[in-house]
């Protein structure tokens, strides 16, 4: 009797072992990172789905418990021998942060209790090092030529997707995956505001202000005022994606500029401004970045709103600005 009680009770942990899989650990994750407001979750299940889910369905129906850093290892090195080097380090830093919450779900009450399930006693990807080389940032910020070519571009260009490409480039070239989830309950007549998550887990968005110039002004206008979202292909029932905003740009800009990524415009603009003297605070609060620390948190409340427009104004002036001699020539590729 108790053989058979202890065999019993062996087959019921192995059972309910079986079902506490790494696929649904990374499906907690997800949701948790959705939870918090975080749109990283997208991200996150997209590369989970592809590149554990369906490269390696074994792993992923297996025990969470019983992966092993030399399996993880398996998995980033796959993908950086395809060239994915990028992607390989994302893969690693999602799946040692579920594996964190797994371990922290013990002593961080605010982890959802689901994460205790999967009786996690250690993180098999921390035991593995990321590949520092792929994750250098782009730092080939476009120049204020370039800018201006884009701009002549764009300028005249008709139709919505011109609009939202204008309007992207004239509130300060802002992250993408923000500035796509606009709404219109979030548009009034001297600003827009969009909500940044970047860098704030479990602290919700941060509402991220921005003056409209007369110009940007004109392009909202000839946005649909329809469902929720001002820039979407569903009459504002959903947002347009990323992907979608960089095709519109990439078939606007052609072969005129080489090199040509939408995220490029990003570092370009804050270039320009440095260069025209805007300080780096300012920048910082127009683009919504470098705004941390003790000072920035807790005892600075102005809004910066008139320094955000002043920043702008120089930005239309520069990309209107006809070119000098020396800035003439095409920033297309060399012959």
């Amino acid at each position: 009797a108790e053989k058979r009680k202890t065999f019993i009770a062996q087959k019921a942990a192995e059972a309910a072992k079986s079902e506490r899989t790494l696929r649904k650990l990374l499906d907690a994750y997800v949701q948790h990172l959705k939870t918090q407001g975080r749109r990283s979750h997208v991200d996150a299940n997209q590369i989970f789905k592809r590149h554990i889910n369906e490269a390696w369905p074994g792993i992923a129906e297996a025990p969470a418990v019983d992966l092993t850093p030399d399996q993880v290892l398996d998995m980033l090195r796959r993908l950086i021998e395809e060239g994915k080097g990028r992607t390989a380090n994302k893969l690693r830093s999602y799946l040692r942060a579920a594996y964190q919450c797994a371990l922290d779900v013990r002593t961080t009450a605010s982890i959802p209790v689901i994460f205790k399930s999967f009786e996690v006693v250690f993180n098999p990807a921390a035991q593995t090092r990321r590949s520092p080389q792929f994750d250098r940032a782009d730092k080939r910020p476009f120049s204020k030529a370039e800018l201006q070519a884009y701009w002549k571009l764009i300028a005249d260009r008709p139709g919505p997707e011109a609009a939202a490409l204008r309007l992207h480039l004239l509130t300060g070239g802002q992250r993408v995956e923000q500035f796509v989830r606009l709404k219109w309950a979030d548009v009034s007549d001297e600003a827009v505001t969009i909500f940044d998550a970047k860098g704030r887990p479990g602290q919700g968005p941060r509402a991220h202000q921005i003056p409209l110039l007369k110009l940007a002004r004109a392009d909202l206008a000839l946005l649909k005022r329809q469902g929720e979202f001002a820039i979407s292909t569903t009459a504002g029932k959903k947002a347009i994606s990323v992907r979608t905003l960089a095709g519109w740009a990439n078939a606007a800009a052609g072969d005129t500029i080489s090199g040509f990524q939408l995220k490029r415009i990003r570092s370009g603009v804050e270039t320009l401004l440095a260069a025209n003297g805007v300080s780096r605070e300012v920048r910082g609060h127009l683009q919504s970045h470098g705004l941390t620390g003790v000072q920035a948190r807790h005892y600075d409340g102005h809004d910066y709103m008139g320094e955000k427009r002043m920043a702008l104004q120089i930005l239309s002036r520069e990309l209107q600005a006809p070119k000098k001699p020396e800035e003439s020539q095409s920033p297309g590729p060399k012959p």
